[in-house]
């Protein structure tokens, strides 16, 4: 099994990321999507929402955590 890590603020999740997403579930059986923070930004969105946006835009492509 090949798993990938997707790093990010993600601040908010753009049609962008889930493009990369996307592709990389081609080479890979898993994506894991890790919501950080960043020093010195001022987020939009708590890490909570940011989760949540995450799990609402992805919900449809298997093999995202």
């Amino acid at each position: 099994m090949r798993t990938a890590l997707y790093p990010g603020t993600f601040d908010p999740i753009t049609n962008g990321h889930l493009d990369l997403v996307s592709r990389a579930l081609r080479l890979f059986d898993t994506i894991v999507v890790a919501v950080g923070t960043g020093l010195g930004k001022a987020p939009m969105f708590d890490v909570e929402e940011r989760v949540r946006f995450i799990e609402q835009a992805a919900g449809g492509l298997d093999g995202v955590v």
